[in-house]
């Protein structure tokens, strides 16, 4: 692992790069691949208030860069807070790898109910037919209407400009349609 430290109008001590260098130590404990890091310490100066920010940049294989800016009033207390950030992003992509492979319990029995409504659906194969919906593009109610009325459907099923799923249907009453 390559580690770079970088200051920009601030002068680095040996204890300020220790201590970054201890930090970097830490991400050595996720096991991942690191190519590189390279930190840049720089101090600003805004109304009169001196700001010192910390910035990581991490290449990792089979990863994109990684980069975690922090800004603190105190330079040992913005590397932690970045040491922090960054921790948990190794550690979210440390468990996405080691993660578990076994079948949940809810998966388990989200199979059984498939199964027990497909063999439901058999008994009324002659009876029932699947259908897909035509668009699941959102369209207006008064489309819909000009479309149940021109197709000469009982219903139609679509989603509104706000992404509801609207059932627009044809009532008893000659002319007249209900809108769920």
């Amino acid at each position: 692992m390559n580690t770079s430290i970088v200051g920009r109008h601030i002068e680095l001590t040996e204890p300020i790069k220790d201590y970054i260098n201890s930090s970097v130590d830490i991400l050595k404990k996720y096991n991942l691949d690191i190519i590189s890091v390279n930190s840049i310490v720089s101090q600003g100066e805004k109304n009169g208030k001196k700001a010192f920010t910390f910035e990581f940049t991490i290449n990792i294989a089979h990863l994109d860069t990684i980069v975690v800016k922090q800004k603190d009033k105190d330079l040992y207390s913005a590397v932690d807070i970045a040491v922090d950030r960054v921790s948990k992003v190794l550690r979210r992509h440390h468990d996405k790898i080691t993660g578990h492979k076994a079948t949940k319990l809810a998966e388990v029995d989200a199979n059984v109910i498939e199964d027990q409504v497909a063999a439901q659906l058999e008994k009324f194969e002659n009876e029932i037919i699947p259908v897909k919906m035509a668009s699941y593009k959102p369209i207006d109610i008064e489309e819909a209407l000009e479309s149940l009325k021109k197709d000469g459907d009982l219903f139609k099923v679509f989603y509104d400009k706000d992404d509801n799923l609207r059932v627009l249907y044809k009532t008893k009453e000659e002319g007249k349609f209900g809108l769920y």
